[in-house]
């Protein structure tokens, strides 16, 4: 039964009357014998052939009267319904909020009530009522300690209306291409699953759902190619597949399937009270099995294929958003891992995906917070362990992560462009640390600053203006400064790039290849860029390791001393990156490297502990 009860209080005021002093009969006469003449003419022959079913009844709820109409709904004669009670005919205290308001207005505290409720015809079927008490005219209390009168109590058939109202409601409920539930009723259902208590009587547990989001590979291409006839046809047959797979599936397990479809090509099977991950992954494949067959549509035979974003979770602190995202994000992944295939949540690669994600929207504001600081790593000459240089390596103190390297948010800056904004601050921040440790230290020959610069700033910004700037800005001599790029950056680039490069290089600015030997390796186009310093990978040096047990690689030795011999008959200087112990940097400074870079010598370092190294030996190698 379903209740809708309305209505107000009785204005104050309003005459109210009392029911009298007992009578010896259960009930007076309706209307009382003798008071026929006061009544209005034929209002009593009215009642009785009114089609409309109607009773009078007394505050204790108990039928006075009642038309030939409400016997005929109830299947009994009406002389026979006199005497019972009224709520027991009609089942309205089967529901407390409806049988409340109903006593309410017997008592007068109500001017009326309202209720739709389900009957059983006599002639056994089910119909809609909507079921209305309000007090009688001539007998409404007002609130005035007169107590209670009798109600009108009326009962309309609205079958009809419900069943329109089903319909329409169907209509609005449902894909008119694959008759399937569409967007707005999964989330009804979803939301339902979701609100209901997690435990019951029949489980041991918290209640679990499922959900597999597929989205259909390549639709768009059969939709352009044969048009959006044949385009609704395929979805119609992947809904009825679909169907099938969930079907299938249902009986041997004690949730129920709700298929979908979200829009486009979009669907979603949401399985409730699931019986857990390898449910959700046997139905994932059984959906992959059903669409890789061939559909015959009108003569055309189309393979298709589908992404799935598998998620299943306790209903214990889930909501509708959280798990559709959770849906969306392994859908991405689905596709992202080659497509036709389907992905299982992971919490472990969300967190990641999650982490980036906040980091990439704090990228820009951070470098206007000053969030960035820029620690120095020494070059250390290998002949005499004098510290010729220093490479600004970036760190990010984010409030929430904390303390952050370069690998975890410069990555993020050159995918979003906020590299240029952060890129132009490190090099002027550095330089202008390079010109103050110079005029600190004027009887010291200057160190030389590096600076790591992304191929997107050489695209997207004027980089040879904003070095000239800085340089201008700063002070700082232009053989002072170092830019190193990646080899992969520089290999193979042309136009924009390599004119910015030799921009520089006419401005006196040196350029290192990073990395070398991880790329295209290519010495001979090497020679016609405007390089001046190779950065061997630390890879390579790695093998150079006698100590501490590590096995050493004589082909590493041989590549790197090739190298560096080539390196210098182009006129090239070469720095070894990753030294860490003193038997590689002997191995190194007797192959002939120039500089060295590592824990060997030093970790990159706040400012005010390089200027303790200007001029000193940090450590021999």
């Amino acid at each position: 039964m379903s209740g809708t009860p309305e209505g107000r209080r009785p204005a104050a005021g309003t005459p109210r009357h009392s029911a009298g002093p007992p009578t010896t009969e259960r009930h007076a006469p309706w209307p009382p014998v003798g008071a026929e003449d006061s009544q209005p003419h034929g209002y009593r022959a009215a009642f009785r052939a009114a089609t409309l079913p109607m009773a009078v009844v007394d505050h204790e709820g108990l039928v006075v009267t009642a038309n030939e109409a409400l016997g005929g709904l109830l299947g009994l004669s009406a002389a026979t319904l006199t005497n019972q009670s009224a709520a027991d005919l009609l089942d309205l205290a089967a529901d407390g909020r409806t049988w409340h308001a109903y006593r309410e207005v017997l008592h007068g505290r109500r001017s009326r009530f309202r209720c739709t409720h389900r009957l059983k015809h006599p002639d056994g079927r089910a119909l809609w009522a909507e079921v209305t008490v309000v007090p009688m005219p001539e007998e409404a209390g007002a609130g005035d300690g007169s107590g209670p009168g009798r109600v009108l109590l009326s009962v309309s058939d609205i079958s009809d209306r419900r069943e329109l109202q089903k319909r329409l409601r169907h209509l609005q409920m449902h894909d008119p291409v694959t008759r399937l539930p569409n967007r707005t009723l999964f989330f009804e259902r979803l939301s339902a699953v979701l609100e209901t208590p997690p435990y019951d009587d029949s489980s041991s547990g918290p209640g679990r759902v499922g959900l597999c989001y597929l989205d259909l590979d390549g639709f768009k291409a059969v939709n352009d190619s044969m048009g959006h006839r044949i385009g609704d046809r395929l979805l119609a047959a992947v809904a009825a597949r679909l169907t099938d797979c969930a079907a299938q599936d249902g009986p041997h397990r004690s949730g129920a399937h709700l298929v979908a479809r979200l829009g486009g090509d979009e669907f979603a099977i949401l399985v409730e009270d699931s019986a857990g991950t390898q449910q959700l992954t046997d139905l994932a494949r059984a959906v992959l099995a059903a669409l890789q067959q061939p559909f015959d549509l009108a003569g055309q035979r189309l393979s298709v294929s589908a992404s799935i974003g598998v998620v299943e979770r306790s209903v214990n602190g889930t909501s509708a958003t959280g798990l559709m995202q959770a849906a969306d994000t392994t859908l991405y992944w689905a596709k992202a891992d080659g497509k036709a295939r389907w992905t299982l949540f992971d919490p472990e690669r969300n967190a990641h995906r999650m982490t980036r994600q906040t980091l990439s929207s704090n990228l820009r504001p951070a470098v206007e917070r000053g969030e960035f600081t820029i620690e120095y790593q020494p070059l250390v000459g290998m002949a005499d362990g004098i510290v010729r240089g220093v490479e600004a390596l970036v760190r990010w103190n984010h409030p929430q992560f904390g303390m952050l390297s370069p690998n975890r948010f410069v990555a993020i800056a050159e995918e979003d462009g906020s590299i240029v904004q952060l890129g132009r601050w490190v090099l002027q921040s550095a330089c202008r640390q390079a010109r103050r440790w110079q005029l600190e230290h004027p009887t010291d020959p200057p160190l030389f600053i590096s600076v790591n610069v992304a191929v997107r700033q050489v695209w997207d910004s004027d980089l040879v203006t904003d070095v000239a700037e800085i340089l201008a800005e700063t002070g700082l001599d232009p053989s002072l400064l170092q830019l190193e790029l990646t080899e992969s950056a520089v290999m193979g680039s042309a136009g924009r790039p390599i004119q910015a490069l030799q921009s520089l290089s006419e401005m006196g600015v040196r350029i290192a290849i990073d990395d070398f030997g991880t790329g295209y390796s290519n010495l001979a186009y090497l020679s016609r860029l405007p390089v001046s310093v190779l950065k061997l990978d630390g890879s390579f040096v790695r093998g150079f390791r006698y100590d501490d047990g590590a096995h050493p690689s004589p082909a590493d030795e041989t590549i790197v001393e090739a190298m560096v011999q080539l390196a210098h008959r182009l006129g090239l200087t070469v720095t070894a990156e990753c030294v860490e112990t003193a038997g590689q940097a002997e191995r190194l400074r007797r192959i002939g490297c120039d500089t060295g870079q590592g824990w060997l010598y030093s970790r990159a370092v706040a400012p005010e502990r390089i200027a303790e190294l200007i001029g000193t030996r940090p450590m021999q190698g």
